[in-house]
């Protein structure tokens, strides 16, 4: 079981009550990482042991990356002990937000493959990757959580609003943006046609559960594809109001497909992938590796 080093003492909580549960079935090693270079050593001594992440997307991210950096992760077999923040991967495929109930799914659960999304560089995305406004605004909440972070003593501290805060002046004054985009091959947005926002889904949901590609599957071997035209301030409001819904898909300036490969290019912009922020970019491709590794997840 790998653990954050950093995790609070709520986190230590519920971890004591996951263990007790798993402890009755089998032997668990504990391991907790702070850095790359400890997660690769975790990782080679597991040898063919299952996996279980104790953290949230980030976590499940950093793990998975690290497995296919090393080519061993179409060998692996995953489990999730939910313990993050918005947890969007986990409430995705079913498995149970409750710290218990999630041990008894490792438990009684049965053992499905998972695809990645993976791009021309070999970065991974696990639930999520998206550019534009979203993007954005998970830049500007790390910046304010980094300074944020300072006002308080010790993990008792204002970092978690950074995120929100983000969130509110990407709101106010979103990047708008001149991008070309290929599902496949085929052109769905041209130069010509500013968006809002590009996402790319294996999961369903991102930020706590607001289901931006809600039918998104990491089982059927596809990516969905969501490109919102929403660029005027009245239908940024209105693209809002259905993305609370999850009705968003259904406007006209919304585009919803599925397909294998997604190619991005044009003006400048910054990638969100699980979480993770990167760029500026002028271009990047993204496919899918259908089953590209195992988890295990609640039985029925």
């Amino acid at each position: 079981m790998i653990t954050n080093s950093d995790a609070g003492t709520a986190d230590d909580e519920s971890l004591a009550a996951a263990l007790a549960v798993l402890r009755e079935h089998t032997s668990v090693e504990v391991q907790a990482t702070s850095n790359p270079g400890e997660l690769d050593g975790v990782l080679h001594r597991a040898g063919s042991r299952r996996i279980v992440v104790a953290g949230g997307d980030g976590s499940l991210h950093a793990v998975v990356a690290a497995l296919h950096r090393r080519h061993d992760l179409d060998k692996a077999v995953l489990g999730l002990l939910p313990l993050g923040t918005g947890n969007d991967f986990a409430r995705g495929v079913g498995i149970p937000l409750d710290i218990e109930e999630a041990a008894s799914v490792l438990v009684t659960g049965r053992v499905r493959p998972m695809d990645l999304i993976v791009d021309e560089v070999g970065q991974v995305v696990v639930n999520s990757v998206h550019v534009g406004a979203g993007a954005n605004a998970s830049r500007r909440g790390h910046r304010w959580k980094g300074r944020l972070h300072a006002v308080g003593v010790g993990k008792v501290n204002l970092g978690k609003l950074g995120y929100p805060i983000g969130a509110a002046l990407t709101a106010f004054k979103p990047p708008v943006l001149r991008l070309h985009v290929e599902l496949d091959g085929k052109v769905v947005n041209d130069l010509d046609t500013r968006v809002l926002m590009v996402a790319l889904g294996n999961g369903s949901s991102v930020g706590g559960g607001t289901e931006l590609t809600p039918e998104a599957d990491p089982e059927d071997g596809r990516i969905d594809l969501m490109i919102s035209r929403a660029t005027g301030p009245i239908a940024r409001l209105g693209f809002a109001a259905r993305l609370g819904f999850g009705t968003h898909e259904q406007a006209d300036d919304v585009t919803a497909l599925r397909g294998r490969e997604v190619s991005v290019s044009g003006e400048r912009f910054w990638i969100s992938a699980d979480g993770e922020i990167s760029g500026p970019e002028r271009h990047r491709t993204w496919h899918v590796e259908p089953a590209a590794y195992s988890m295990v997840l609640p039985a029925d």
